[in-house]
C-alpha cells in the first residue's frame, strides 16, 4: 500500500519538505505562522487551512518515509 512512497526518491522528498516547511522565509513561514494560528484558535479561514496542509504534509510524508525506512532493518 505506501511502496510508492518507499520508491519516491529520498533526496527530492527531503528536498521538497525543507523547501515548503521555510517557504516563504520572510516575513515569516507559512507553517510557523498557521501552527500559531491553530494553537491560538484563530484558524478558521479555509485558504489558511489549505495552507497548513500544503506546507506540512511533505514533512509528515518524510517521517514517514524515514520511519518506515528504519523500521524494516
Amino acid at each position: 500500500m505506501m511502496r510508492w512512497l518507499d520508491r519516491f526518491p529520498l533526496g527530492l522528498l527531503i528536498a521538497l519538505a525543507l523547501w515548503l516547511a521555510i517557504a516563504p522565509v520572510l516575513p515569516e513561514p507559512h507553517l510557523i505562522e498557521k501552527l500559531r494560528m491553530l494553537s491560538q484558535g484563530t484558524l478558521s479561514r479555509p485558504i489558511d487551512i489549505f495552507d497548513l496542509l500544503l506546507h506540512s504534509v511533505p514533512l509528515v510524508l518524510l517521517a514517514v518515509r524515514l520511519w518506515r525506512r528504519n523500521g524494516s532493518r
